[in-house]
């Protein structure tokens, strides 16, 4: 991953918990909406092998990662299947340390100003503010305010239409998961509707850098 690339569409795709022949249809919506970054959780069933996959068949036009690292064993077989950044949902400093020392990106969760800083301190390149819709943006904004050099990156009740209060409370990015890659239209193969309701991320989040309201 090139943080400089990935801070034009701060917006990561979380998959999880999907199947192997699910990855092409989705990764070609990703594509087709504009979407450039994408998370395939390590707690997904033949993880490693998803990710191979979509790094081969996205061909350079997403940036792949994996998500739900627990240990530094799932994080060498992202590693090896071709992920270039990790996610994790709590500050895991073996996981960290690895990472901060091989300069790969790295955003560990987070929720407690004290947790907060301690990832940032570790070295996160943002700091996963997770559950973030626990609390919203307006805890973001609080959080901001003394601990306002930190990057934030806000996951789970980010939607099209508070996309725009995340990022002017003060995240420098979202991430999106279930809410989009809905099971009923997996199940459905409905792969038009996933698609066009990430083009409604990219538009709402075109339309807020647009109006300079982001302040993360």
């Amino acid at each position: 991953m090139k943080v400089s690339e990935f801070r034009l569409l701060p917006i990561i795709a979380i998959l999880r918990g999907i199947k192997e022949d699910q990855i092409e249809p989705l990764c070609e919506e990703m594509i087709s909406a504009g979407i450039k970054t994408v998370e395939i959780t390590m707690n997904t069933k033949g993880a490693p092998a998803l990710i191979k996959k979509a790094v081969k068949f996205s061909s350079g036009r997403l940036t792949v990662g994996a998500g739900t690292v627990l240990d530094k064993k799932s994080l060498k077989a992202a590693l090896d299947a071709g992920a270039t950044f990790i996610v994790t949902p709590v500050l895991i400093n073996d996981v960290m340390g690895y990472c901060v020392k091989h300069k790969i990106p790295v955003f560990p969760g987070a929720l407690t100003p004290t947790e907060i800083y301690a990832a940032w301190l570790a070295g996160a390149t943002m700091v996963k503010v997770f559950p973030a819709k626990v609390f919203g943006p307006s805890y973001i904004k609080e959080v901001k305010g003394p601990l306002d050099k930190i990057e934030l990156l806000a996951c789970a009740g980010v939607t099209p239409g508070n996309l725009g209060e995340y990022f002017a409370a003060g995240v420098s990015a979202v991430t999106f998961g279930a809410s989009v890659f809905k099971k009923e239209w997996l199940k459905a193969k409905d792969y038009k509707s996933i698609g066009d309701l990430m083009k409604e991320y990219v538009s709402s989040f075109k339309e807020v850098a647009g109006n300079g309201k982001i302040s993360g």
